[in-house]
């Protein structure tokens, strides 16, 4: 009897560790999941669906996955918030608004990625309408235009792109200035210094007792108090293409950016006040899609989708910003990656999906196949042992890692 209670333990540790992934960069707002036990079998599709031209990653929950999508019609066009069976992928409820395509330099719809909080999911569009659905049917409990809040006449060159961030009972949206949202009502609760968008998402930290949130603004890195949004600290950061795109990675007191148009990458670390630079260098230049922070190390990819020079595959110390390897892996050139179990799961922009060990030491790939086409900026997901990757044009598929 002690030895089938031994091996019953045993065997529930090969088992898959599920976890889901609600937001943006996951449940741990890193790229990282702690979901483990799935398989290296990158053939196996499951279903394939269409949710519209766009670049909105998925947010899975209960058994749902959330996205959004435009029908790529520049006159008369709009966009749909979809809430889909993340088994089978089919349609559980809809939400199509009209929506002007913003497509500067790229296929354009929505970059948002719907985040779902607790019973409530809440999604920005590309012209900064902000709604909050129910999740159970899509009932909209209210909605906000955050463009007419912020007072701009038009919406950032490239649109809203930042995806909405719950801290406490407050949602914080990027509009110019940071506005923090009552999350059951949308009322306005606080609202920061203007500055130019900021193209990626905010992230939070402590320090001391004090809840700080740090974004990358087109003018630089702001650290706000999340209690009442005052600017606590500014660095200058620009790019020579008046875009900076990524969230800053904050582990305790220190702050990382990186940043793409060769601007390359920095550790600032938040003290009495002030934001002191540890390092600034170029080893790695992330352009659209994050770095993912793993221990001591960051992984990333290193260059331009528009311009000419390296596009490596780069992994380097968190704490000194030093290289520990750089690939030159042509099918993951500009890709995205998240990690789960102690693996990576990169996406080249092309389609090509890589599974390696998480290791500082070396790349190694253990699988790869070609698994979807198009053109794919946006990162995958893994959230109960099924992998989603999605491209510009709005193929959706479903790969099952589970077995």
């Amino acid at each position: 009897m002690k030895n089938s209670l031994i091996l019953c333990f045993l065997y529930s540790c090969c088992l898959l560790r599920a976890e889901d992934w609600p937001n943006w960069l996951g449940p741990y707002g890193t790229g990282v999941s702690d979901e483990s036990g799935w398989k290296n079998n990158l053939e196996e599709q499951i279903w394939k669906t269409k949710v519209g031209v766009g670049f909105s990653t998925v947010s899975v929950a209960k058994g749902r996955l959330y996205t959004m999508g435009h029908d790529g019609r520049k006159s008369g066009g709009k966009e749909t918030v979809y809430c889909l069976d993340a088994k089978t992928g089919k349609s559980i409820w809809t939400h199509s608004y009209p929506a002007p395509l913003i497509d500067y330099l790229h296929e354009g719809g929505p970059c948002s990625t719907p985040t779902v909080d607790g019973t409530i999911v809440y999604a920005l569009s590309k012209h900064g309408i902000l709604h909050a659905y129910q999740s159970s049917d899509g009932e909209i409990l209210w909605k906000k235009d955050m463009m007419e809040e912020a007072g701009m006449r038009r919406p950032p060159e490239w649109g809203f792109t930042a995806s909405p961030f719950p801290v406490g009972d407050l949602l914080l949206i990027e509009a110019g200035a940071t506005f923090a949202l009552d999350k059951k009502t949308g009322k306005t609760k606080w609202k920061s210094k203007p500055y130019r968008a900021a193209y990626g998402s905010p992230t939070s930290f402590k320090s001391g007792k004090s809840d700080l949130v740090a974004i990358l603004k087109t003018d630089g890195l702001v650290i706000l108090n999340a209690a009442n949004g005052e600017s606590l600290a500014f660095e200058k950061w620009e790019t020579s293409y008046r875009t900076n795109s990524t969230t800053p990675i904050a582990q305790d007191d220190k702050i990382f950016i990186s940043t793409g148009y060769k601007r390359g990458c920095a550790l600032f670390q938040f003290k009495n006040g002030k934001l002191a630079k540890l390092y600034e260098n170029r080893n790695l230049s992330t352009h659209m899609n994050n770095a993912i922070p793993v221990g001591d190390f960051l992984y990333g990819f290193d260059g331009n989708v528009h311009m000419a020079g390296p596009k490596d595959f780069v992994c380097i110390r968190f704490s000194t910003g030093e290289t520990q390897w750089r690939s030159k892996d042509a099918g993951l050139m500009v890709g995205s990656l998240i990690v789960a179990g102690n693996r990576i799961i990169a996406l080249g922009q092309r389609g090509e999906l890589v599974v390696a060990p998480v290791d500082p030491k070396k790349f190694t790939p253990l699988a790869r196949e070609q698994v979807i086409g198009g053109r794919c900026w946006t990162p995958p997901v893994l959230a109960n042992g099924l992998l989603y990757l999605r491209n510009a044009r709005g193929d959706l598929v479903c790969l099952d890692l589970k077995g």
